[in-house]
């Protein structure tokens, strides 16, 4: 029996191109009601990625090896992770609750299109974003981004940004692999140019 779920009842379209600048920005979760509803968990604490356009790019859900798997319902429907490549979802609705997204979308009318979508991969287009205030940038833009200090000395290239919640934190590797973590905030963080993939931060190299 093939237990595939087929692109039009899950409104999904295989003839949109895949973006060349898509960002991971989510993972979409359970169910939400009866009527075709999902929630949806944004990577970054502001999600205006996640409403700055209609369209989401799906990918199937990555496990990496010795990560914890949610066991699934017997009941359940098929995962979007049996999907062999990229699909895209028209969004009708999409707002926040709590700390996540709850979402609608075109053809997903009721519960089992809803959780047939559970553990995909959300991307949307870089060009989509909202343009950020002068003093703000998004992580993805910050990641590669050479860092150094008032003394010119190489601190390493942005590997990774965590958010602690009250503000981020640049984790930088340098070339022998030495970590380190640097508030991103302008006590510490002179100057960022995208333009020359350069951050100065007041940060020493025995810090």
């Amino acid at each position: 029996m093939n237990d595939r779920v087929a692109a039009p009842s899950l409104g999904l379209d295989d003839d949109i191109a895949w973006p060349e600048d898509a960002v991971e920005v989510a993972r979409i979760g359970e169910a939400w009601g009866i009527q075709g509803g999902f929630k949806v968990q944004p990577f970054s604490g502001d999600p205006q990625a996640l409403f700055c356009t209609k369209r989401w790019f799906l990918r199937p859900a990555e496990v990496q090896p010795g990560a914890a798997v949610r066991p699934v319902a017997k009941s359940a429907a098929p995962a979007v992770a049996r999907l062999s490549a990229p699909r895209t979802l028209k969004i009708k609705n999409a707002r926040e609750q709590g700390d996540t997204i709850v979402a609608t979308a075109d053809g997903i009318t009721d519960r089992n299109g809803a959780e047939a979508l559970r553990g995909a991969r959300v991307f949307v287009s870089r060009s989509a974003f909202p343009t950020p205030d002068s003093d703000e940038f998004y992580w993805i833009d910050l990641m590669g981004l050479t860092v150094v200090n008032r003394q010119d000395e190489v601190l390493g290239t942005v590997a990774d940004l965590i958010d602690t919640g009250a503000h981020s934190v640049l984790r930088c590797v340098d070339e022998a692999n030495t970590e380190r973590l640097i508030p991103f905030v302008s006590a510490y963080i002179d100057s960022v140019s995208l333009a020359d993939k350069r951050i100065v931060a007041d940060w020493g190299l025995d810090y």
